[in-house]
């Protein structure tokens, strides 16, 4: 795969990145925030939300998330 390459599937994929770098950083303010979680501890929490892509805040919002 040569530098052009690479670049234009960067391009392509941009949108994608900011969407799961923006829902990465929702969920994490919105649990230490809340301070509380339904099903898992924090610390747990943060590392299925930074370590599980797209999934992992998506989990947490779904099954995590401690309503107010």
């Amino acid at each position: 795969m040569g530098f052009d390459e690479v670049v234009d599937l960067l391009q392509k994929l941009w949108p994608l990145l900011l969407l799961q770098i923006g829902l990465m950083l929702w969920a994490l303010v919105d649990l230490l925030r809340r301070r509380g979680t339904r099903t898992l501890s924090l610390p747990i929490w943060l590392v299925l939300i930074i370590v599980v892509n797209f999934f992992g805040p998506v989990a947490y919002f779904l099954f995590g998330r401690k309503e107010q």
